[in-house]
């Protein structure tokens, strides 16, 4: 099967490949061996266990990075600063992951490897944080004095978060670590939903299932389901990981199509005057 792919290395079972690449004990072959820069980059053209995790954000990252630009408002939104964060919001988290999946077997070792899973972690967080700030800004635009406030105070909470999630040493930890993110951006959805934050009445549902699909995708990866039940069957496609990333950039998608409901709705809309 991986000639279809191209002639890499010999690939390493689970107990041939280094401790700090054995994060998954469901996943028995397809380790690629220790490698220079050249060799990661090499094992962009043969079939390995990490293969999938490239590419199933290496494409939608230049998608994003081709597509997005001409899908946004640039010219139509007062504040262009909302288009700069969600552009960047959605091409964050597909950054990282792509470096690190790509370049995690380099043979610095675990010190280059817990780098790279750092920089992936912070691309997490900067879709979380970036891709929510514009959301908190358009909610609460008729409070100027609390949209200061919501603002300062989700910036604190996602440089706290940046910081649990990029010294987790476990998948829960890090998934953990945007627990006060999540629930921050509940409360916001909430004072929409009951109608005191405003905001284009269709992109609630779409920022609702935004943040769904994130939570489903890292309680999957946390699971480690399908591949709990047949360890070694999932070991190049269709595992836990993967999944999540397919969910991660649903969740993108979700996150997308709200804010352009958003950045269209934002155009015609006056706040009330205040008796």
């Amino acid at each position: 099967m991986a000639c279809l792919y191209g002639h890499g290395p010999r690939l390493l079972n689970l107990e041939k490949t280094p401790p700090h690449l054995q994060f998954n004990d469901l996943i028995l072959t397809g380790y690629r061996p220790i490698s220079t820069v050249h060799g990661c980059l090499r094992s962009l053209f043969y079939l390995h266990n990490e293969f999938g995790n490239i590419y199933s954000h290496g494409i939608p990252f230049f998608c994003f990075l081709v597509l997005l630009p001409l899908n946004i408002p640039w010219s139509d939104v007062e504040q262009t600063w909302m288009c700069v964060f969600h552009y960047l919001a959605c091409l964050s988290p597909t950054v990282g992951s792509v470096l690190y999946h790509t370049f995690m077997n380099h043979e610095g070792g675990e010190p280059i490897y817990d780098t790279l899973l750092s920089l992936d972690m912070v691309g997490v967080c900067l879709v979380n944080t970036l891709g929510c700030l514009p959301i908190v800004y358009i909610t609460l635009m008729c409070y100027p004095v609390m949209r200061i406030l919501a603002l300062f105070a989700y910036s604190i909470i996602s440089a706290w978060g940046i910081l649990c999630a990029t010294t987790a040493r476990s998948n829960y930890g890090r998934l953990r670590a945007f627990i006060w993110q999540a629930l921050f951006r509940l409360v916001l959805f909430l004072f929409r939903w009951q109608g005191d934050g405003v905001g284009s009445p269709t992109s609630l549902h779409l920022f609702f299932t935004m943040d769904m699909l994130a939570v489903l995708g890292g309680l999957v990866n946390l699971s480690r389901v399908p591949e709990r039940f047949s360890p070694g069957f999932f070991d190049y496609w269709f595992n836990s990981h993967q999944i999540m990333h397919v969910l991660v950039i649903c969740s993108i998608i979700y996150m997308h199509w709200g804010m352009l409901e958003d950045l269209a709705w934002i155009k015609t809309f006056q706040c009330p005057v205040m008796e």
